[in-house]
């Protein structure tokens, strides 16, 4: 792989295919999936051009411009066979896994970076929501047609795990709920406008809890029934902030009916599936899963899978039975956070699922020969022998495998085209 090298300023109108590229404007800003790559065609430049920049960072070492592109691939390959013709098998499989590795937190670093600055974002517009609504209007639509202009490819997308560290704490729920809420909407087909509906209630879901005192914004098991109530009260300051932002009907009653059940079971007005919209059912799915991995009360956490599980075993009469299978297809049995045994007896934890194909997700292993920063992930779709046994809680983790594998307290996602895709069409 080549060094990154320094980076020089370039005119925009003196592009070439070929050029690796530095958009230093936020990943929001721009329709690309990531904010430095080789530019592939023109139609790419045509698209950077529309951004309004007059100059950027480009990367002469990381570029191989088109007349120069057949040269460079006959060297790269003659130098790789030269290396290559003396390795052995063991040294070969331990170069190719230090790659392996090494790809796998690269794209990680870039998840969590698009994670920060997603989170950061929802925390401006969430404290502008009282004061200046139509402003946290517009850049949450604006951050939800980030997120959909970036998902709703042809390609495939996998949902990926992120440590403790990314993001801002506070604003995840939100961010998380969108995204999973989002990619189920991606799955069913939703247009471009239903989308963004789906997108911004499932982001401001939970804004009228910024009218509660903070020890009633969180259910607790203890509550009062005029506390419980309180609680519930949440529902109708979030529909008022909606109104007052001028949110569309379609988000405004997301934030309605994220906590009706499809049983009539929920609140605040028990109106059962015939009277939630698709939106609403999807994002009280979602909801509800994330609130079982990340509880206020942290000891009450569920794994993922064990989350999954009882969404399948108590929710199959509260929530649409077409979503709730489209939501257990698209993470997987064992979404990624699942702390697992592999059929050889390892113990891993699962990073990442595609949405499209979760049977066989992406799975870090513990190794005790091998420090936490190089653990092994394995794509269990490319090791057709291996397979995952079972789901176990982190508690029950042998003392090395868990300081190794890192279990988390706090389950986060982001979603990243499919790397395998990308490269074999590349």
């Amino acid at each position: 792989m080549k060094n990154a090298g320094s980076t020089v300023q370039i005119e925009v109108d003196a592009l070439q295919v070929g050029m690796f590229i530095h958009l230093d404007m936020g990943w929001m800003s721009h329709p690309f999936p990531l904010s430095s790559f080789r530019i592939a065609s023109e139609q790419q430049i045509a698209t950077i051009r529309k951004l309004g920049v007059k100059k950027l960072r480009w990367s002469p070492e990381q570029s191989v411009l088109a007349q120069a592109e057949d040269e460079a691939q006959a060297a790269a390959a003659a130098q790789a066979q030269q290396s290559t013709q003396d390795e052995s098998p063991e040294q070969r499989a331990e170069r190719e896994r230090r790659a392996a590795t090494a790809r796998e937190r690269a794209a990680l670093a870039v998840c969590e970076r698009q994670f920060t600055e997603a989170t950061h974002e929802t925390r401006v517009l969430t404290d502008l929501v009282a004061s200046q609504p139509h402003e946290a209007r517009d850049r949450a639509t604006a951050l939800t047609q980030a997120f959909a202009q970036k998902m709703m490819g042809d390609g495939e997308v996998c949902i990926r795990l992120l440590t403790e560290a990314a993001g801002d704490r506070a604003c995840a729920h939100a961010v998380n709920v969108t995204l999973i809420s989002m990619l189920m909407g991606r799955t069913f087909g939703l247009s471009e406008s239903e989308m963004l509906d789906l997108g911004v209630g499932a982001l401001l879901h939970d804004m009228g809890k910024l009218d509660l005192p903070p020890r009633v914004r969180h259910r607790e098991d203890h509550f009062t029934p005029s506390e419980a109530k309180f609680y519930e009260e949440h529902v109708t300051h979030g529909v008022s902030h909606a109104l007052k932002m001028g949110l569309t009907p379609g988000a405004t009653l997301v934030i309605a009916q994220h906590h009706e059940h499809a049983d009539g079971s929920g609140f605040p007005l028990k109106l059962g599936h015939e009277r939630m919209t698709p939106a609403s059912c999807i994002v009280a799915l979602v909801n509800r899963y994330d609130n079982l991995c990340n509880p206020h009360a942290a000891s009450k956490a569920l794994t993922p899978h064990e989350a999954l599980s009882l969404l399948f075993a108590q929710g199959k009469n509260k929530y649409d039975t077409a979503i709730l299978s489209a939501f257990i297809k698209m993470m997987g049995v064992y979404p990624p956070g699942s702390i697992v045994q592999l059929t050889d007896d390892r113990y891993g934890m699962v990073v990442s699922v595609n949405a499209s194909r979760p049977l066989k997700p992406r799975v870090c292993v513990f190794d005790a020969n091998l420090p936490e920063a190089e653990a092994p992930v394995i794509d269990l779709e490319q090791t057709p022998k291996l397979g995952i046994r079972r789901s176990i809680r982190p508690a029950a983790l042998p003392a090395d495998a868990a300081g190794n594998l890192s279990p988390r307290l706090r389950v986060a996602y982001f979603f990243e085209a499919d790397r395998e895709q990308e490269d074999a069409t590349a």
